[in-house]
């Protein structure tokens, strides 16, 4: 069986940008590579570099901030002294017939550093409770159970395929007993 044939299509550089030898050498834009099983193996000098994951962050160089269209974002007035400033998370609620699903996301909690970089010093979470129903819309959230997911096990939920399934043991002494 021959070897499988591949097309690559280079997108040409404009003819006004190239000069007079090379203009030529570009005649034929459509050229054919070489299968990937003859290609000779790619250099070291794009290696890959892995990820640095650090829990410090510099507020000296913050990132851009742009929209979901990429534009800057519109001015807003300075927050008031005693308000909220910064990113706001808003809890989501679920409710059916037999219970109801409150999400209720809670940010990280920051430290700053004699550097002037902060740490972070707890993780955020969602808190889910739930309440079961005592009629037609209605919930008795006094009879409600609470507990949190981390960020590792958020991640670890929204992996999970169609057949899988996960635990996560949630100790409310956390390793020590009355």
């Amino acid at each position: 069986m021959p070897p499988p044939l591949s097309v690559s299509l280079p997108s040409p550089q404009p003819l006004s940008l190239l000069p007079r030898h090379a203009r030529a050498a570009h005649s034929h834009p459509l050229a054919l590579a070489q299968p990937l099983s003859t290609r000779a193996p790619p250099s070291s000098a794009c290696s890959v570099v892995p990820a640095r994951h650090s829990d410090y962050f510099d507020p000296r160089a913050p990132p851009s901030q742009r929209d979901a269209y990429g534009q800057p974002p519109l001015e807003r007035e300075p927050p008031v002294p005693g308000g909220q400033a910064g990113r706001v998370f808003a809890s989501y609620s679920i409710y059916k017939g037999k219970a109801a699903l409150a999400f209720d996301p809670r940010p990280p909690q920051f430290v700053p550093l004699e550097s002037g970089a902060y740490k972070v010093a707890k993780e955020g979470f969602v808190l889910l409770q739930f309440a079961p129903a005592v009629g037609p819309r209605q919930y008795d959230w006094t009879r409600k159970q609470v507990f949190s997911l981390s960020v590792w096990e958020m991640g670890t939920l929204l992996t999970l395929g169609l057949t899988d399934s996960c635990e996560f043991f949630h100790d409310p002494f956390k390793g020590r007993r009355l």
